[in-house]
């Protein structure tokens, strides 16, 4: 059987074939009609965007038209011809449907003892975990840690060298046509299609995942108002600032209704209203059942946005722990009195243990301040009861740091005293 694409300058005319299964909500248990790949320029060797770069990058030289980069490179048409093909056969779509129903039940994302080099760098070294369905699970470390390279493993982009990787019950590398049907990506950088009006990069999006012409416009209108990207619909990609290309990447991601979503710092160039609306997406589409591995140097929307965590440094897992429990591990809160030596005096009295009070010429609340270091929040609630009863005159007490900056600071010490 012969699947035809429609060419990218005609937005009205639909692709061949069968695609009456590809949903578009967020439904974790719809399959995208055909096991394609990222969109234009994917390839089954690893690389997406533009002339395939791995980093999703547009490559401003690239001299290929639309209708070029919608079918993408030979393997990655084929691998869409392929599912096509399968679907019309009976036979092949009761294997389908069993498939996917093991899929379904399998944990979102599972690696077992992953490694990936390049050269004599060692940026993922027996690198474990599981995130499961119906959450968002936070990957936090710092720069080099390896991240990037792991998420780049988890979208079929990357092939580890050792271990195993499953996505949502499928090996990228034995399947990635169906690893990218289910799997919504936005890498770290944004690459725009310079002769595509954002509106244009949604519906080419649709295309690549056979989506019908009719679904494909009611499905970009919802992103672009989603996304708050209305505005903005008939500008071409290129000229569109970094947070609206951030905005842009993330409907593109979720064109298709992914029943995994994998997303590289995608609140970097964000403005503080944006970032809310993407902290409120990424939860409604975790809460529809999909699973949501997000990566940020931005600790504290992380702890808004996360169900669990997983540090990662030097490429490896230091720590892992669900968002909830952090609040029973040790870390730093701040008391803030309106008179220093009462303060002070009330501390000692109570034996706590602090870091010096600052005098209220010295902070930027006015107050006096005093910052203790606290095992868990049922101490806290203690010490500012007693605080209290004594009349340390305490205006303001809270932790002073997020739960998420607490850990990934002691893990950060603690693998640093490891190293020495």
């Amino acid at each position: 059987m012969t699947q035809n694409t429609a060419p990218a300058d005609d937005p009205g005319r639909e692709p061949q074939g069968d695609s009456g299964r590809n949903g578009y909500a967020y439904d974790a248990q719809q399959q995208p009609a055909g096991e394609g790949s990222f969109g234009p320029g994917a390839a089954a060797d690893g690389s997406v965007g533009r002339r395939g770069t791995a980093d999703g990058s547009s490559d401003p030289d690239a001299a290929a038209d639309t209708a070029s980069g919608l079918r993408g490179t030979a393997d990655a048409a084929s691998g869409l011809r392929a599912a096509a093909d399968a679907a019309s056969d009976p036979g092949a779509t009761a294997d389908a449907s069993s498939s996917h129903r093991a899929a379904a039940e399998a944990p979102g994302i599972v690696c077992e003892h992953v490694s990936r080099s390049f050269g004599t760098v060692r940026a993922v070294h027996d690198l474990s975990f599981t995130a499961p369905r119906g959450a968002v699970t936070a990957l936090v470390g710092p720069n080099g840690s390896g991240k990037s390279t792991l998420m780049l493993m988890l979208a079929s982009l990357l092939a580890p060298e050792s271990g195993r990787v499953l996505v949502g019950g499928v090996d990228p590398s034995q399947d990635s046509a169906a690893v990218r049907a289910m799997v919504g990506w936005m890498p770290d950088q944004f690459g725009a299609w310079d002769s595509l009006r954002v509106s244009e990069v949604l519906e080419v999006m649709g295309r690549a995942y056979f989506m019908p012409s009719a679904q494909i416009r009611s499905r970009v209108q919802e992103l672009l108002t989603l996304m708050d990207l209305e505005p903005l619909a008939q500008q071409p990609a290129h000229v569109l600032s970094r947070g609206q290309k951030q905005r842009l990447g993330l409907a593109r991601a979720l064109v298709h209704g992914p029943q995994v979503l994998i997303l590289d710092e995608p609140a970097s160039g964000l403005d503080p209203a944006s970032r809310r609306r993407l902290l409120t997406v990424v939860r409604q589409v975790a809460e529809h059942g999909a699973t949501v591995l997000v990566s940020s140097h931005i600790l504290t929307e992380l702890e808004e946005m996360a169900d669990h965590v997983v540090f990662v440094d030097h490429g490896h897992v230091v720590d892992s722990s669900s968002v909830r429990d952090l609040a029973a591990r040790p870390r730093a809160w701040k008391v803030q009195s309106l008179d220093p030596s009462v303060l002070h005096r009330v501390l000692g009295d109570l034996g706590v243990r602090h870091h010096g009070v600052v005098g209220p010429d010295r902070t930027t609340s006015g107050h006096a301040e005093a910052v203790v270091d606290l095992p868990d929040e049922g101490t806290a609630v203690r010490l500012l009861r007693d605080l209290t009863a004594k009349d340390a005159a305490v205006v303001a007490f809270g932790p002073a740091t997020g739960r998420l900056e607490a850990a990934y600071l002691a893990s950060d010490a603690a693998t640093r005293e490891g190293a020495l």
